[in-house]
């Protein structure tokens, strides 16, 4: 999952810790200082089972019996039995009927469908936040990082004569849609529905940054406080937002909100230190870029910018120095991947260069970099066998 000349970091789904009692946001809303959205926001329509849907549960899910667990009978249908051949794509937010129809979709994306079918069928879903290393990535000058969520699905609480379904097997089963070895020590903490359909929210307003509309971002962002007032990450993309718009008072009192209740927030701390420095407050800046310099002493991407100032001055060694450097603090990145598989193409290590680039394809989250990457390695593949 994964920044101009102010560094602005947005955070996606949102799987650091919350707050025991958040603060209201309610004063960090500027309703009148952004222009209206003509889109439609509506939280209602996050999990919302389309007649697609409806009609796909009743085909595939109803004909269940008592010789079937109901919620691996629900898994293979979804992603077992390639009915619905879906894909991983991290491009766009989707809801549950947006995910079924596009049959792709981000780990939150997926999350939401399958606890869509799950409520559908009368199968009690709880939601969790695993607490994996943050992954990044950036979109032009927009930073984003992102957590993993995933959900559980127990047993229903109701009587076999009152469902279609019976039943039986272990007490909770958790989907996730990261491989097994992924996981494996990992710590998970349970997250309320709302807090999920505000990750959806949060992420909707990253997208609309991305894209460059700031006003939409606005609205967006606003409405994953909405859903749930202490989600911090929400509170970040606002200030990101106030910081598009040039309402800088505004997007510091954000960042500082954050800060009050995660103080080693390295969003907030990244994005204040470049907010200061715009505005001219240079002494603050660096106080707090020391600050911030104590929990990630490393930034992200730091090894690979200079890794692209290196190739593009002819120093592929240095590129590939500096790109094995990046890849020890983002192992899974697949920019640095496909770039260390140019670096090395050009100095002529083929088979180095196609197994980089096979990882770049491997780690990809777009259909628009998959492509690309996948083009990459059949050239290099087609060179190796002339």
């Amino acid at each position: 999952m994964r920044r101009l000349a102010i560094l602005s970091i947005c955070a996606l789904l949102g799987a650091c810790a919350s707050p025991p009692a958040p603060r209201p946001v309610v004063g960090l809303l500027h309703d009148s200082l952004i222009a209206p959205t003509t889109q439609a926001i509506d939280a209602g329509q996050v999990f919302s089972m389309s007649p697609a849907m409806v009609d796909f549960a009743d085909r595939e899910l109803a004909h269940t019996t008592h010789l079937r667990e109901p919620r691996r009978e629900l898994i293979d249908a979804l992603y077992n039995r390639g009915k619905l051949r879906l894909r991983y794509d991290a491009g766009a937010t989707r809801s549950a009927s947006e995910a079924f129809d596009d049959r792709a979709g981000n780990c939150l994306s997926l999350v939401i469908m399958t606890a869509a079918f799950a409520r559908h069928m009368g199968l009690p879903v709880t939601f969790q936040s695993v607490l994996t290393d943050d992954a990044y990535s950036r979109i032009g000058d927009l930073y984003l990082v992102s957590g993993h969520v995933n959900l559980v699905l127990t047993r229903s609480a109701r009587p076999a004569a009152a469902s279609l379904f019976a039943d039986t097997g272990a007490s909770a089963l958790t989907v996730d849609f990261l491989p097994a070895v992924d996981l494996i020590g990992q710590r998970t903490r349970p997250i309320d529905p709302g807090t999920i359909v505000a990750m959806f929210m949060n992420n909707r307003a990253a997208e609309a940054l991305a894209e460059g509309r700031a006003s939409d971002a606005y609205w967006w962002a606003r409405e994953a406080l909405r859903q749930d007032p202490g989600f911090l990450p929400g509170v970040n993309t606002l200030a990101v937002v106030y910081s598009r718009l040039g309402l800088l008072p505004q997007a510091e009192s954000a960042l500082r909100h954050v800060l009050v209740q995660e103080p080693l927030s390295t969003s907030a701390l990244s994005n204040l230190t470049r907010l200061l420095e715009r505005a001219g407050r240079h002494d603050e800046s660096r106080a707090v870029a020391e600050r911030l310099a104590l929990v990630q002493p490393v930034p992200p991407f730091l090894y690979y910018d200079q890794a692209r100032l290196a190739l593009a001055a002819g120093d592929a060694t240095a590129a590939r120095r500096l790109l094995a450097q990046e890849l020890r603090q983002q192992p899974h990145q697949h920019e640095v991947h496909f770039l260390l598989g140019i670096v090395h193409a050009r100095m002529g290590e083929i088979s180095l260069a196609s197994r980089h680039l096979g990882l770049a394809l491997e780690n990809s989250t777009t259909r628009e970099s998959q492509a690309l990457y996948g083009a990459k390695l059949d050239k290099l593949r087609a060179l190796r066998l002339q």
